[in-house]
């Protein structure tokens, strides 16, 4: 793959802490997305925000004052994981589709692929500037606007299950399924608006748990190691 867009958990990198950052995981993050702009597939990243900020279970609060919230958590976690990154020895850029100041760029899809061309990692922050929409829908967005080969989304859990496997012992891994099954079936590997984009526009997906010893890596080599979503 030429160019990827990486959709990384935030309650993953929290590790087991299940909130802020767990380091330890960070930097293994940076050392596998190290490799691979190394091995020459430019590489975008889009961080949850969950690690912070579940604005959605909050029933009392006003939706659009949440989500705001939310788009903020990604924003500091890009950040401070692009600060990791540069010190495993990456050029950054963090982009985001709202003005913060000197601490981000503001997000220009021209401007995007040009530093993705220079070999720098970009993290596109804040979603997609607008409540109602989740960091999926944005990462989907991005990946698009960008012209990505694949997005890999790498999460607590190892793919894409029939039912939930917290839940249903019985529960049956995918090692592929059609986007349009994962539509039809509802699995929720991503929100309904965010499948519709990938099925509309011909984006595949494959989604992999991040503990494991270098999925990222044997990931973007070829391996499944969890579930690939055709289109």
């Amino acid at each position: 793959m030429k160019r990827i867009l990486l959709k990384l958990s935030g309650e993953a990198l929290a590790g087991e802490k299940g909130t802020g950052f767990d380091e330890s995981v960070c930097f293994e993050v940076a050392a596998q997305v190290k490799k691979v702009i190394d091995a020459g597939t430019q590489t975008a990243i889009v961080i949850g925000g969950g690690n912070f900020w579940r604005g959605r279970s909050s029933q009392d609060m006003d939706r659009s004052s949440a989500d705001s919230i939310g788009m903020l958590a990604t924003v500091m976690n890009a950040i401070y994981v692009s600060d990791v990154f540069r010190r495993a020895g990456m050029k950054t850029s963090v982009m985001t589709p709202f003005a913060c100041g000197s601490f981000t760029e503001l997000y220009d899809k021209d401007a995007a692929v040009y530093a993705l061309d220079e070999g720098k990692v970009v993290f596109f922050a804040g979603g997609t500037g607008h409540p109602y929409f989740s960091t999926d829908t944005g990462a989907v967005l991005r990946a698009l606007e960008i012209g990505a080969d694949a997005m890999l989304l790498a999460k607590n859990i190892d793919g894409v299950y029939d039912a939930d496997p917290e839940k249903d012992q019985d529960a049956k891994k995918y090692d592929s399924v059609t986007i349009d099954e994962v539509i039809d079936k509802n699995l929720q590997v991503i929100d309904m608006t965010a499948s519709i984009m990938c099925r509309d526009n011909g984006l595949p997906m494959k989604i992999f748990a991040l503990r494991e010893e270098d999925s990222i890596l044997r990931t973007v080599q070829g391996e499944n190691t969890g579930t690939t979503v055709t289109v």
